[in-house]
C-alpha cells in the first residue's frame, strides 16, 4: 500500500482544500437550505476526480449521488455516506468565521460537517482517486452512494432502495462517520446499527389559551406531556411501554468480550470530560456503562415547547404542548412495531388528548458478526493504519437500505476526539483526515482480497 499512501500524502494539499470548499457549502437537510447545490458541489468533484457520479433522483427530497466503479476483484464493496449536516445553531458559539468557514487554523478544520459527513464522504472519493491515479484500477468492484436526509432519518431512501435494490448489491457495505475512541485514538468499528424512530407527541387542552383562573376547570396540556412521559420512562432509565423489548438482542460471550476489551482500553475521565459530566448517569462506569450505551433502548427528549416563555409572566393555560423525542432501537425492535406500541400505550393512560406525530419510515436495526468478511477486513485495515487493533462494538448509530436490500454493514470513523460534531465547532484535525482517506483505502484493498 505505501505506493497508495505516498499519492494521499503527496496530494494532502488538494485534498484538504476540497473539505474546505465542500463544508463551505451549507446542505441542512432538516430545514431544506442547499441540499441540491451541495449534490451538484460533490458530484462535479468526482467528476474531477475520475468518478462517474451521477444523480438519481427521489420520489421526494434532495436526489442521491450514485456511481460505480468496477474491478477484476470478485468482491464489490457498497460506501454509504451523507452530505447533509446537522443544523448550525447556536450561531453565536461558533467560532474562527461560523459555520461555513472550513477554516484551518493550527491543523484544525472548523465547519458544519467537517467530520459528519463531509470529511467521511472525501476519504471514499479521494481512496478510489489514489488508486485509479497509481495503479489505473481499483483493488475491489466499488458502488459509491451518497444521499442527502440522513440527518433527518432518511425519509426518502427507501423507496428509492427498494426499486433500485439490484443496483445496491454488494458483498459489504460501510460508512466512514464518527471519531476515533477517546484516550486511545484508534477507530471504532461497529458490527451493526441501531435504528431511530423519531416523534412529536402534541397534547391539545382548551380550543385557545384560558385565563389561568380557570386552571381548575379546563385541561393544561403541558401537564398531561409531563405526566405521559413520566409513563414512558422511569428514574433509572426502565422503558416502561408494554413489551418494548420484544425480541431484543442479547449480548453473547463475544460481545461482552469487545466490551471488556473497550473498557481496558479507553478513558473513562475523557470520556466524561468530553461530555461535560462528572459521572455517568446511575453511577454507571465501566463495562456496565459500555453496555449499557451500546445495548440499551433509550427514550430521549429533544426538546418542549408549549405555552408563554417570553418576557415577564403571562397567566394562561396554555391551549397546546409538544415534545420531540427519539427512540433508539436495538436490534431486534422494529420501529414499525414500536410506534404502534407507542400509541397503545398512551390511549391505554389515558392520554386520549395527546397525538403521536411519526412515521416508522427508518430502516430496522441489526446485527452482524465480527467474523464477516467486511468485519475481518476493517478490522484488519484499522490495524494496519493505526498501528494497534481498534475498538470493536456491537452497534451504533441507524442503518440505511438495509430494509431493502441485506448486505453485512460496518460503522466506522476517523475523526479525531473532541470533534464536536452535531455541535459549534464542529472540526477534524487534518493530519485525521488524511489518515482517515489511507484507511478508506486500506479497506477497499483488504476487502478486495477477503
Amino acid at each position: 500500500m505505501k505506493d497508495i499512501y505516498d499519492y494521499i500524502d503527496a496530494h494532502a494539499d488538494e485534498f484538504i482544500a476540497d473539505l474546505q470548499t465542500f463544508v463551505q457549502q451549507p446542505s441542512i437537510s432538516a430545514q431544506d437550505i442547499g441540499l441540491r447545490e451541495c449534490a451538484t458541489l460533490i458530484r462535479d468533484m468526482m467528476h474531477r476526480d475520475g468518478l462517474p457520479a451521477e444523480f438519481h433522483e427521489l420520489e421526494e427530497g434532495p436526489p442521491v449521488v450514485y456511481c460505480e466503479v468496477p474491478s477484476k476483484s470478485d468482491k464489490t464493496l457498497l460506501c454509504y455516506s451523507h452530505y447533509d449536516v446537522q443544523p448550525p445553531e447556536p450561531i453565536e458559539a461558533w467560532t474562527h468565521g461560523g459555520p461555513w468557514s472550513g477554516a484551518v487554523v493550527d491543523g484544525v478544520l472548523y465547519g458544519r460537517g467537517a467530520t459528519d459527513n463531509k470529511s467521511g464522504v472525501l476519504a471514499f472519493n479521494k481512496a478510489a482517486k489514489a488508486f485509479l491515479a497509481v495503479r489505473g484500477e481499483m483493488p475491489v468492484g466499488l458502488k459509491i452512494m451518497i444521499e442527502g436526509e440522513e440527518e433527518i432519518g432518511s425519509l426518502n431512501l427507501g423507496p428509492w432502495a427498494k426499486k433500485n435494490a439490484k443496483m445496491l448489491e454488494a458483498d459489504g457495505m460501510h460508512c466512514l462517520d464518527g471519531s476515533l475512541e477517546i484516550g486511545v485514538e484508534v477507530p471504532d468499528v461497529s458490527l451493526g446499527l441501531k435504528s431511530v424512530l423519531f416523534v412529536e407527541l402534541i397534547a391539545r387542552g382548551p380550543r385557545t389559551d384560558v385565563h389561568s383562573l380557570n386552571a381548575p376547570l379546563v385541561p393544561n396540556p403541558v401537564w398531561d406531556l409531563v405526566h405521559a412521559l413520566a409513563t414512558i420512562m422511569d428514574r433509572e432509565k426502565n422503558m416502561l411501554i408494554p413489551n418494548w423489548g420484544e425480541g431484543i438482542y442479547v449480548p453473547n460471550d463475544e460481545d461482552m468480550g469487545y466490551l471488556a476489551d473497550k473498557a481496558a482500553r479507553i478513558d473513562f475521565g475523557m470520556l466524561k470530560d468530553e461530555m461535560g459530566v462528572d459521572e455517568f448517569a446511575l453511577g454507571r462506569d465501566g463495562v456496565d456503562a459500555l453496555k449499557a450505551r451500546t445495548y440499551e433502548p433509550t427514550a430521549n427528549i429533544q426538546g418542549i415547547t408549549g405555552g408563554y416563555t417570553g418576557k415577564g409572566t403571562k397567566t394562561i393555560v396554555p391551549s397546546e404542548a409538544r415534545v420531540r423525542m427519539d427512540f433508539r432501537l436495538i436490534p431486534n425492535i422494529s420501529p414499525s412495531k414500536a410506534i404502534v406500541k407507542l400509541r397503545d400505550h398512551l390511549k391505554a393512560q389515558g392520554f386520549d388528548n395527546i397525538e403521536v406525530v411519526g412515521e416508522a419510515r427508518t430502516e430496522d436495526p441489526y446485527k452482524i458478526s465480527a467474523r464477516e468478511d467486511i468485519s475481518v477486513s476493517i478490522i484488519a485495515a484499522a490495524h494496519e493504519v493505526y498501528g494497534e487493533p481498534p475498538i470493536v462494538n456491537g452497534v451504533s448509530a441507524e442503518g440505511a437500505i438495509l430494509k431493502h436490500v441485506w448486505i453485512p454493514c460496518v460503522l466506522t470513523g476517523f475523526a479525531n476526539p473532541g470533534c464536536n460534531l452535531h455541535a459549534p465547532d464542529e472540526n477534524i484535525h487534518v493530519d485525521k483526515y488524511i489518515q482517515g482517506i489511507k484507511y478508506a483505502a486500506a479497506i477497499m484493498e483488504h476487502f478486495g482480497r477477503s
